[in-house]
Formats: structure tokens, sequence, C-alpha cells
């Protein structure tokens, strides 16, 4: 597998909206209305491979970090030197980093599980930006392959979601000449909550990071206060896997994607789930966002699928 950092070069897939705002959550099942109709995406073969990279394994899930809450700057020796000094010899912000996570499973393919950090690197005059050839990081997961992450947005770790389980990784910046580099520590105290509870197809925190919430492929829905993790949510439906989930930006809502329907919108302060969008016939939902609009009320948009 290739990490690229590419714009894409194809236009949007079929999308289906409903408002989400408080006074249409109680109402009765949105209606879809498709914005435009399906398309045709080219083939692999035929996208831009300039920019790409490679690490050795397959890469199945990867997020950018947030690197002003992560990497702090290193305190004055003398709190008067930094007043001084020339801002050519001050030290330049860290390039953008992405995390990225993958493997070969628990056979003996001989592909490595790991998470790996790597750096965006400066592209030159005309040349599409690269990650770096050699990562600033890797940490080696044993027979365990990394599925899903979901970064906190302030820093507080990366949650990676693996077939038995979720863990979270915290970062460490070692002190010393090089400011920029990463360390990542697994916490195996984190998230006990996680522990056993088989594979999560969708993992996200909320866009303050106050809230935690994770679909498994058994169609069990868990959402935790952050970091205490006490319950606000929690959905045992077995009959359909979680396919994707999403906060709404002022963190009043979540809307949780099943692959066989419906798309539910759940109020997290009630606890309580407010509003249904059922698929039609022959559809599969596949992935959901909020948008905010204007006057602050939230937009639901989900992709759906026929076959």
């Amino acid at each position: 597998k290739r990490a690229q950092v590419l714009p894409s070069p194809y236009p949007s897939p079929v999308v289906t909206s409903t408002p989400a705002h408080a006074q249409s959550l109680t109402g009765s099942p949105a209606t879809t209305d498709h914005l435009r109709p399906p398309l045709l995406l080219p083939s692999p073969a035929m996208a831009p491979r300039a920019g790409g990279q490679t690490y050795g394994f397959p890469i199945y899930c990867a997020s950018w970090l947030p690197l002003a809450d992560i990497i702090k700057p290193s305190p004055s020796a003398d709190g008067d030197a930094d007043a001084d000094a020339s801002p050519a010899l001050s030290s330049p912000p860290p390039p953008p980093m992405v995390a990225l996570g993958g493997g070969g499973g628990e056979g003996r393919s001989g592909v490595p599980n790991a998470l790996v950090v790597a750096a965006l690197d400066p592209a030159a005059a005309g040349a599409p930006p690269a990650l770096s050839p050699e990562p600033v990081f890797r940490l080696g997961t044993e027979e365990q392959v990394p599925y899903r992450m979901a970064v906190h947005p302030r820093g507080d770790g990366l949650l990676c979601a693996f077939p038995n389980g979720c863990r979270l990784v915290r970062w460490e910046s070692p002190e010393g000449e090089d400011s920029h580099s990463l360390v990542l520590r697994s916490d195996q105290e984190a998230l006990v909550k996680l522990k056993d509870v088989g594979l999560q197809l969708a993992v996200s925190f909320s866009g303050e990071g106050s809230i935690l919430a994770t679909g498994g492929e058994d169609g069990h829905l868990r959402v935790f206060k952050w970091p205490g993790m006490e319950t606000i949510i929690e959905d045992p439906d077995a009959k359909t896997s979680v396919k994707d989930l999403s906060f709404s930006s002022d963190e009043k809502f979540l809307v949780v994607n099943r692959s066989s329907g419906p798309s539910r919108v759940w109020d997290l302060k009630s606890s309580e789930a407010v509003a249904n969008l059922p698929r039609e016939q022959g559809e599969i939902f596949g992935f959901c966002r909020f948008s905010t609009k204007s006057d602050n009320s939230q937009i639901l948009f989900v992709t759906a699928m026929q076959g």
C-alpha cells in the first residue's frame, strides 16, 4: 500500500442529506435528497502516483497529528535570551506529520504490523508534496494489525482499533537537539473498557476531545466521556455492523451509520436517539458527516450506494 499526499482529482460521490438541527431532529424520519447522479471514479491505474511513499506494509488507517498540542517548545535556559535572539536563529516549526497503521495480520506472511509516524518533506519547486522515505518513529504491534485509528484533537494520544479491542498510544517528545522527533508509548491502563470488545470499525473523538465514540463489527455502539471513560451511550445492536460515525461541531449530536441502515442521530445530552434516516430498497449506507450552516444549525450528509 502507498501513502500519498495529493489533492483529490475526483468529483464528489453520491451524497444524501437531512437537516439535523435541534428543531428538526424530533420530527418524522428524514427524506433523502440526492445531490448529484452516481459518478464512476477512474481506476487506480489512472490516478497520479507522484508523491507517494511506502513503509513495508499495507496501510489501513491514517490521520494527521495536532503537532501544536504534541510538540512543546523547549524552555530557554535563559528567560531573556529569547527576547534578544535573532529570528533567523530561532528553531523552525516542525513539518506536518501523519500517523499510519497497518500490517500483514496474524499469519506468518513476513509483513510486519506497525504504527508509523511520517513527516511531510518540503516540496521542491513544481514537485508534489511527499512523505519522508524514513519514518520519524516506528512502533511494532506484534501479532495485532491496526485497522482503525482516531487521534485526540488536543494531543492526548492516538486510539488504535485492533482485531481484539482498542489500545491508546501516548506521545513523548524526547529531549535533545532534535525537538521535532516523536516517540510512541502504549498506555495499557487507559482503555480498560475497550480491551476485549473485538474489532471496532469506527472510532472518533469529538471536536474538542471531550467525548469518544466507537462502533463495532458486532454492531455494538459505545460512547464515553473523555478521559474519565464514563458511559454516555451503549447500544448493543447485533443486527448490523457500525460503518461510520461523526460528531456535530457543537458536540450535541452523534450520527451513526450502519451498513444496512438506519442512519441514526443520537442526542448526547439525553443519550437518546432523536432521528432516523431509513435506507431505501437496495441501498447500502457508507460514510456520514455533519456540516455547520451559517446560523449554527447542523446539516447531515450520508453517502448511499446501490447494490
